[in-house]
């Protein structure tokens, strides 16, 4: 099996406002550039000397927030890593001014974790957990927050297995119908399609990986934009609209492609719930 399959099925992230298991393995996220991306993963990771939790590597399992940081860096240089998190022995930090804020690793614990809502982090997400040890962050993959033109990714459809396997040996038919207009309907993240067929149960639906050449990509980035239904008739490719614009209630990233062609059927996977 693919590793990156085997860390989907074995390994998913932690439910909202769920407190991680001593010595479990998690799916987190860690923002940087583009430039020290390529040496994390090269090199590994380095311990940072300060923070509000004190010396570690600090890392989240809410891509918003990762997706934020360095936040002086320009949106198109920054990139999000997505890593396989051994967490070992955790210690909740949910208060500024806790006894071992910034201590907790001299007292046998491996990751501090702050909850999200507990008043420590401005913006209530999921943030933070501190790792001390760098060798526990593998990281799996460099997600590129932007779509760009001509280039291929990899997505995701959820569907059931019926149809995915009508799909496989047939390929995809474009909607008639959606929020982009027709087209097929994918996503770079997964946590969006495994919530595909909304009306299906669980042991009835699974996830296609998908190799996807965009082409001509028009972002699509709140509702009533000019080009949200017509965009291929201006000669684009691919509808993209990125997380957080306020077009999906998720919040999760969508993309429209309109000619089936340009879409690869890899794999099956497993959803992630």
């Amino acid at each position: 099996m693919d590793w990156h399959v085997l860390k989907i099925c074995f390994f998913p992230g932690l439910k909202r406002n769920t407190k991680p298991i001593n010595y479990n393995d998690y799916i987190m996220y860690h923002g940087t550039t583009k430039r020290k991306a390529q040496k994390i993963k090269k090199q590994g990771f380095k311990r940072s000397k300060t923070g509000m939790l004190g010396p570690g590597v600090y890392v989240s399992r809410d891509i918003r927030k990762a997706s934020r940081y360095p936040t002086r860096a320009k949106p198109e240089n920054r990139v999000v890593l997505e890593l396989l998190v051994n967490v070992g022995k955790v210690k909740v930090i949910n208060k500024q001014g806790h006894p071992m804020q910034k201590n907790w690793h001299k007292h046998g614990y491996d990751t501090a974790w702050v909850p999200p809502k507990c008043g420590m982090v401005k913006s209530g997400l999921q943030e933070d957990y501190c790792v001390w040890d760098p060798k526990q962050n593998t990281v799996l993959s460099i997600m590129d927050s932007n779509l760009r033109n001509n280039q291929v990714y990899q997505m995701f459809h959820g569907t059931t297995k019926t149809n995915a396997d009508i799909i496989m040996r047939s390929g995809f038919k474009r909607s008639h119908t959606g929020m982009l207009g027709p087209g097929v309907y994918i996503s770079r993240d997964i946590r969006k399609a495994s919530r595909y067929p909304i009306y299906s149960r669980k042991k009835e639906k699974v996830v296609l990986e998908l190799e996807v050449n965009v082409g001509r990509v028009k972002k699509i980035d709140r509702i009533n934009h000019p080009m949200q239904f017509t965009w291929h008739t201006h000669g684009y490719d691919t509808a993209w609209v990125p997380p957080f614009c306020g077009m999906v209630p998720s919040g999760l990233e969508e993309d429209c492609v309109w000619d089936p062609k340009r879409i690869r059927v890899i794999r099956k996977r497993r959803p992630l719930y």
